[in-house]
């Protein structure tokens, strides 16, 4: 058996094959070209060498620490989790959409909620809708990467726009209101 992060061998187990970074080095090069990022860009964000997130995205990294891996999916959104086997229907229940929650998050701080479409129409055209400008702004300097991208898949999927060019205009509204959030430098 081998340990599925370190690469090492698990005691009794003789080769660790390299072939099980395989899936984290696809999501993160996918999630990585999607956002519009360089592998040196990347590495320079989590304080990594360059040759670590290429030898992680094209499988010939021998061993990574789990602290490493977790570094580079969380600043490109991305999750590593065990799912839960058995959700109660409660738990169910309460999975909203990606823009229902990003809504809610933007607008936390503000009186006047943004509704969801607000939020698709700014992220489909790169145009701040003109009563909640600050709310998406906020969405974008200050909510999880992840989900982010979870708003990002969800215009994907829903109005067959690419990934690339909603990451786009979304760095299009980050640069043009100068926020500091470095994944949009």
């Amino acid at each position: 058996m081998v340990c599925c992060i370190c690469g090492g061998a698990r005691p009794g187990s003789s080769t660790a094959p390299m072939y099980e970074f395989a899936e984290i080095g696809s999501a993160i090069r996918t999630r990585r070209s999607d956002m519009g990022l360089t592998q040196a860009r990347v590495a320079e964000l989590c304080g990594l060498l360059p040759t670590t997130v290429e030898q992680l995205e094209n499988g010939s990294i021998e061993k990574l620490d789990w602290a490493v891996a977790i570094r580079i999916t969380a600043q490109l959104g991305l999750n590593v989790h065990i799912s839960n086997p058995r959700p109660t229907r409660r738990q169910m229940e309460r999975v909203k959409s990606a823009l229902d929650a990003a809504a809610i998050t933007a607008s936390v701080s503000y009186k006047n909620p943004v509704r969801a479409e607000d939020l698709r129409a700014a992220f489909l055209t790169a145009n701040n809708p003109p009563d909640y400008t600050y709310h998406v702004l906020t969405l974008l300097d200050e909510a999880p990467i992840s989900q982010i991208a979870g708003v990002v898949e969800q215009l994907h999927h829903e109005n067959d726009v690419s990934r690339n060019e909603i990451w786009k205009n979304m760095r299009k509204m980050a640069n043009a209101a100068h926020l500091l959030r470095d994944i949009w430098q």
